[in-house]
């Protein structure tokens, strides 16, 4: 597919920078009523309404998400995106069978699921791109499939081959080749960041509007560095939790051995729990929080293009403190609270980010014209109706 091309200056002046926050004017309430349908619906009819809860939920969040006053707005058909769900039910149903009949069937099964996943993404973000409107225009993705394939071809091969790796030294059945396939699945998650980016640099610079596409200006540096210092706080909270552990161990030693009997070793040692519980909540609600803040924030401020940028300022603290309210009540709801917090998440992310103007929108829908097309990956987006969420 040709990509729109770059509004020009002798067409669009350049003019001030005009910035429009994003405003999300979803309620708990309002959504609650779409999740509690969609979610019967789904179990009534085994799954297979699944398409059109999608097709409400995201109908719902776009029509609540406002850039400079106008809404977004979701056009995929239900039927279309029922087309796309059978066939990754039909994948999975594949590679279940094929993983029970053997592990070599399984491993070929995998690998064919891998480097078709790379087709199936594209077509997702093609899918849901071409079916949102911002002002009675549809959204574009560029990206083409050799593009993807390009992109994501040395991590996926990478990953491959060292799983394929890893496979082998495990099936020799001794202690060797288990330890070392075990160092070669911590190769894997080594190629995890860099694969990451290049996902992310296939998807921000492909996106597009009107006749502007978006570039993506970070580097795999500025990415690694997000995975780098989310692995050091959640390392942090480890070693911190570590050291109190090893000085109330000492203490209910010293007080052992220096007459204080049962009673005073178990009181020192009853104070672990606490801590440990405590190690176990940061574990699991600061390096997730942190890492999305971060990289949300790298992310949309390093995309856009001359005349049109982001700018994303998502504090790690807020998000820490709705995430931890969120699990609460769900737990306290018995999961009743879910559409709400989905709800406060999405408003929390959303408007973090602000979008800069240096052209009239008026004046993208006043000279906006039709993209051409190779035609055959529209086809194929239409009869998959893939999309995985992205």
């Amino acid at each position: 597919m040709n990509g729109p091309q770059t509004l020009e200056a002798p067409q669009a002046p350049a003019m001030e920078v005009a910035r429009h926050p994003i405003k999300f004017t979803g309620t708990g309430s309002e959504y609650f009523r779409i999740w509690i349908v969609n979610l019967l619906l789904i179990l009534v009819t085994v799954g297979l309404y699944y398409p059109w809860a999608k097709t409400r939920k995201l109908k719902y969040f776009y029509s609540n998400t406002q850039i400079a006053g106008y809404a977004l707005d979701f056009h995929g058909s239900p039927k279309q995106m029922l087309r796309g769900f059978l066939l990754m039910v039909g994948f999975f149903f594949v590679y279940s069978m094929a993983g029970k009949a053997s592990p070599f069937a399984g491993g070929i099964a995998g690998l064919a699921f891998a480097l078709l996943w790379p087709a199936l993404m594209r077509a997702s973000l093609q899918f849901r791109l071409a079916n949102t409107s911002w002002r009675g225009l549809r959204f574009q993705f560029t990206g083409t499939l050799p593009g993807i394939y390009k992109a994501l071809g040395k991590p996926l091969l990478g990953m491959i081959l060292i799983g394929a790796l890893a496979g082998a030294l495990m099936s020799t059945k001794s202690a060797l080749g288990a330890f070392l396939g075990f160092l070669s699945v911590l190769g894997i998650y080594a190629l995890l960041p860099y694969a990451y980016y290049c996902l992310k640099r296939y998807q921000h610079d492909h996106y597009a509007y009107a006749q502007l596409q978006t570039e993506f200006r970070a580097t795999f540096p500025e990415v690694f560095k997000v995975f780098l210092k989310t692995a050091g706080v959640g390392l942090g909270i480890l070693l911190a939790g570590g050291v109190l552990i090893a000085i109330l161990a000492s203490a209910s030693l010293f007080s052992a051995f220096n007459g204080g009997g049962n009673s005073g070793g178990m009181d020192s040692l009853v104070r672990i729990v606490p801590v440990l519980i405590i190690v176990a909540f940061l574990l699991q609600f600061v390096p997730l929080p942190y890492f999305q803040s971060k990289m949300q924030n790298l992310l949309w401020t390093q995309t856009g293009s001359r005349l049109v940028r982001f700018k994303s300022e998502l504090q790690f603290l807020p998000l820490f403190k709705q995430t931890v309210l969120n699990w609460v009540l769900i737990v306290v709801t018995l999961g009743l609270y879910w559409p709400f917090a989905q709800i406060a998440l999405m408003r929390l992310k959303l408007q973090a980010i602000t979008v800069h103007m240096r052209v009239n929108p008026d004046t993208l829908v006043s000279q906006a014209r039709p993209v051409g097309s190779t035609g055959v990956g529209d086809a194929a987006v239409d009869l998959a109706g893939i999309d995985l969420g992205l």
